[in-house]
């Protein structure tokens, strides 16, 4: 799926988005789901940071999809053995008009949607220490006025961890540790 998204020059959420989008989900309930990945199906990575640092281990593969909203694991399977089978030549669709779509409201919402992901992405980082409530949530990409409930908090702390983390790709050790400091000092107070 990896390799498929690089050479449409996507992302696999773009995929998993494209298909959702084109098929109606009754017809793409009846895509056989691929499953989960055998026993011996594994993946070789090398640990980049922590007491294994430079160790290479091997790992279930996994993909990391962000979408909005609630999602079946295995509907995103389904989704992404389609793009493939589409990819390859398997399968073909036939698309008809399903009634009146409003382009507007959706190229809006899409809109609003990168534009928020681009201003929680985008904080650059304190050059001091966090030691207010209003840079904790800076760092987290609220609004420093905000008041985000607890649940709120961990949720953005997890979506930044995972890109500024330094086992990531993206990983930025200095944008980790403020991540860390923000969510401390919001949780104790």
């Amino acid at each position: 799926m990896t390799s498929l998204a690089q050479r449409q020059g996507v992302s696999v959420a773009d995929l998993v988005r494209a298909v959702q989008l084109l098929v109606p989900a009754a017809s793409l309930a009846q895509v056989a789901d691929p499953g989960e990945p055998g026993r011996t199906d594994r993946e070789s990575i090398q640990v980049k940071t922590g007491p294994s640092k430079d160790r290479r281990m091997r790992r279930k593969p996994r993909l990391q999809v962000r979408l909005a909203g609630e999602h079946q694991i295995a509907d995103l399977r389904r989704a992404l053995r389609l793009a493939l089978d589409l990819a390859e030549g398997g399968t073909s669709l036939r698309l008809e008009a399903a009634g009146a779509v409003d382009l507007a409201e959706l190229h809006r919402e899409e809109v609003t949607r990168l534009k928020n992901t681009v201003e929680t992405l985008s904080f650059a980082p304190l050059e001091t220490d966090i030691r207010t409530r209003s840079e904790a949530l800076y760092v987290l990409g609220f609004p420093t006025w905000s008041t985000p409930d607890q649940r709120m908090l961990r949720s953005r702390f997890r979506q930044l961890a995972i890109i500024y983390h330094p086992d990531s790709p993206t990983g930025d050790t200095t944008r980790m540790a403020q991540l860390n400091a923000a969510i401390a000092f919001l949780t104790r107070s």
